[in-house]
This record gives C-alpha cells, sequence and structure tokens, in this order.
C-alpha cells in the first residue's frame, strides 16, 4: 500500500474518530434530558433541535459540502502525499493546512464558532443541554454517514462532488 492511500485512510479515518468522539461525549447528555422526562414544551424544543440541526448541518453542510470535500481531500492527498499531509492527515482533510486561503479561514473560523458554542452550551442546564445535543449529535451522526458514502463511493470510482480546494 502507498503511503498516499495510507495517508488517505488515516485522514478519514482521522475525522471520523473526531466524530464519534464528540458523539459519545454528547449522548450521554441527550438521553439524561429524555430519561429526566420531558414536558411537552420541551418535547417540542426537543424535536424542534433534531430537526433543525439534521437539515443545517447534517444535510446542507455535512452531506452536501464538507463531508464530500473532506473524501475529495483525501483523494488528493492520496494521489499526492507529502510527510506533513500523511501525517496530519486528519487536519489537512478538513483543510487547516493546504488549500486556498478562504477555505482556511473558514475551516479555522468555525473551528472557532463550534468551540465558542460549545462553551456556551455546557452551561445550559438539563434538560435544555441535552435538547440541543440531541440535534448536533444527529447532525453530526449524518456526516459520519456522509463521509462513509462518499468514501465508498470515490473507492468504486466515483468523484466526490466537490472540489478539494488545494492551494496553488
Amino acid at each position: 500500500m502507498s503511503w498516499g492511500r495510507v495517508g488517505a485512510a488515516w485522514g478519514i479515518a482521522g475525522v471520523v474518530l473526531l466524530l464519534a468522539s464528540a458523539i459519545a461525549r454528547l449522548t450521554p447528555f441527550a438521553v439524561d434530558a429524555v430519561r429526566g422526562g420531558l414536558t411537552p414544551a420541551q418535547w417540542m424544543a426537543f424535536v424542534a433541535s433534531v430537526a433543525f440541526f439534521a437539515y443545517t448541518n447534517g444535510y446542507r453542510v455535512f452531506q452536501r459540502q464538507w463531508s464530500p470535500r473532506i473524501v475529495a481531500r483525501a483523494q488528493a492527498l492520496a494521489a499526492d502525499p507529502t510527510p506533513a499531509r500523511v501525517a496530519l492527515a486528519p487536519l489537512f482533510c478538513m483543510a487547516y493546512f493546504g488549500a486556498t486561503r478562504k477555505r482556511r479561514a473558514i475551516a479555522w473560523g468555525v473551528t472557532l464558532g463550534v468551540i465558542g458554542l460549545v462553551v456556551v452550551v455546557r452551561r445550559f442546564a438539563q434538560p435544555w443541554r441535552g435538547i440541543i445535543d440531541a440535534g448536533v449529535v444527529v447532525g453530526l451522526g449524518w456526516a459520519v454517514v456522509a463521509i462513509a458514502w462518499f468514501a465508498v463511493k470515490a473507492l468504486q470510482g466515483h468523484a466526490p462532488p466537490a472540489s478539494p480546494e488545494l492551494a496553488s
């Protein structure tokens, strides 16, 4: 197996492991919210949170943009491996380096935004934290499925519908 393929596999696996770790950390808060009993208004908020994150994050962001780009960047890594790209493949696939200036700025900006939201949501009392976390878990789960889908399609010879946005 070539270093490029190793890097591509490590890139995709690393991103999926990062998402799976977040899912594993957030799921207990979502379960606790439901287990503690929700009022009808809280159930409506729970359903709204799940629907909102499924559509906005799961479908619009992860399925249509982020996941295909992860796989496209993994393919680019496989075609042109460097020691840094292979060693830091998950970061390369998420466009923290080796990407256009705009894509890097977006990657870092989104990361800082997510960190800010995590800090805020952690301060919420149950069941509200769990209600939000349930939606986030659905969105992140959608991302994992989308990455796997595009990776399998790429192995079958179908290019992902996204540009890897590599630095020139």
